[in-house]
């Protein structure tokens, strides 16, 4: 019996982390802030635990009152829009090439979108950097 209660014991009881969910309900597109996020104390499997990871960062889908937030729910502030005419990078072993490219989608820094090149009207599939640059992928 002793030995029941001691198991017990070392195993614990089992952990909650805190879940971030939303406040209100946040329209896709909107940056998030200190006021739209609150802390639940439930454990639910991919859920955002940490405010500060969602904090500043753009909601990529609505997010509802009440509802947890995850990852995939969040992006980083998009720095190009939609049909936006871009600076298009190529760079590979030595040959550079520079032109502009129509953005086929709305992107923030790390972000994977199509890229039509204007003077080839050829797409291609590229990397959008911090300063809004597409570099393209190989």
């Amino acid at each position: 019996m002793i030995r029941w209660v001691l198991i017990l014991l070392l195993l614990g009881a089992p952990g909650f982390a805190d879940t971030v969910v939303a406040a209100r309900t946040i329209p896709a597109k909107s940056l998030i802030g200190p006021g739209d996020v609150v802390i639940n104390n439930s454990d639910i499997p991919g859920a955002v635990v940490d405010p500060s990871d969602v904090i500043g960062m753009e909601a990529r889908v609505a997010l509802y009152a009440g509802r947890p937030i995850r990852q995939a729910d969040v992006g980083f502030p998009a720095v190009v829009e939609r049909n936006q005419v871009i600076p298009l990078h190529y760079d590979q072993n030595g040959l550079m090439i520079a032109t502009e490219g129509r953005a086929l989608g709305r992107a923030g820094p790390g972000d994977i979108i199509r890229v039509m090149n204007i003077s080839s009207r050829t797409t291609v599939i590229a990397r959008v950097g911090a300063n809004g640059v597409a570099y393209v992928q190989r």
